[in-house]
């Protein structure tokens, strides 16, 4: 990591890091066990169907009617659709705490840089208030690439308005921050909240 006095953008990843994952094959499980879903034919759907979901190509009704609904006919997308989100849940509050302070710092521009539905990461910015701490939002349900492909870093560098080694950015798998890097971004790869705070003062930055 080089010296970050020119930092001029943040990118923060959700899950992993801030939230619990929104769709991950543990929070499906339960979900789908609990409703009487075959857990081996939604699996075998799930690949393909998710590929377009997470792109923002295709809607959560969409997919759900691909991989649970046309196998469960006595179940519906709105009773479905309620439990799916009730899977999210706040993982680590002392990052919320760092990122509170780095916003209220007014130091940096902060921004979302993460893989999701739309609906999913629309649900999860509100339900957990997420949107007053970020200045814009680099989601793959909105910009159609995943990470590690390079595309969706390439989108976040250009939304920014500066050059890529302005931007940190932090996210819990060792693969995204190895793509970030590679276009010129500064990473930190998150382990704690602890972990988090002595990386970005390592850096050099502050939140007030």
């Amino acid at each position: 990591m080089s010296s970050s006095s020119h930092i001029k953008t943040i990118f923060w990843d959700i899950g992993g890091v801030l939230l619990t994952n929104g769709w991950d094959r543990g929070q499906r499980t339960e979900v789908l066990k609990r409703l009487g879903v075959d857990l081996a034919d939604y699996e075998a759907r799930h690949e393909e169907a998710n590929y377009f979901w997470e792109r923002g190509l295709s809607t959560a009704e969409h997919f759900f009617n691909q991989t649970v609904l046309n196998q469960n006919p006595n179940l519906t997308f709105a009773e479905l659709w309620p439990q799916v989100c009730a899977e999210s849940k706040i993982l680590h509050p002392g990052s919320l705490d760092v990122l509170g302070e780095l916003a209220s710092s007014g130091r940096y521009h902060l921004a979302t840089l993460n893989n999701e539905s739309r609906e999913l990461n629309e649900h999860r910015l509100d339900a957990f208030r997420l949107r007053p701490f970020f200045d814009y939002f680099i989601c793959s349900g909105y910009v159609h690439e995943m990470k590690p492909h390079s595309g969706i870093y390439q989108a976040a560098i250009e939304i920014s308005g500066h050059v890529a080694e302005t931007a940190l950015f932090i996210d819990d798998k060792v693969e995204n921050c190895d793509a970030a890097a590679a276009l010129g971004m500064q990473t930190i790869c998150f382990e704690s909240p602890k972990q988090l705070r002595a990386e970005l003062a390592q850096l050099g930055l502050r939140a007030a």
